[in-house]
């Protein structure tokens, strides 16, 4: 077990083998999290806006003043699903520039 501070400063204890992946996101450099974030393609980043904004719940700002409060546990469970999207999107989002590659590649093989 190992016991790190979470962000407010309280001790959280972490079993680093029953979360690999987590172990392995503490231990990247920022560079490479920075990366990985600007892959990330316009589109994707304003659908899971809209996602987010639709579990969150949106009301104009020019009338309301929103305020959002919640549970440590029910923000990472927010996060996860904002994550999960974006990772579920970016896979489709490469599945349909193959597919336009290879449909270009057969099209162009039939006018032979």
């Amino acid at each position: 077990m190992v016991y790190q501070p979470d962000f407010a400063g309280h001790p959280q204890v972490e079993d680093a083998a029953a979360n690999p992946l987590l172990n392995y996101l503490k231990h990247q450099p920022p560079e490479v999290l920075a990366h990985v974030a600007k892959s990330v393609s316009p589109e994707i980043k304003e659908i899971i806006s809209h996602n987010v904004q639709g579990l969150v719940g949106v009301l104009p700002t020019d009338n309301f003043d929103v305020q959002v409060t919640t549970n440590r546990e029910n923000l990472a469970g927010l996060l996860a699903s904002a994550m999960m999207t974006g990772y579920f999107l970016h896979k489709m989002e490469q599945r349909m520039h193959l597919e336009e590659t290879l449909g270009a590649t057969s099209s162009l093989g039939s006018e032979d």
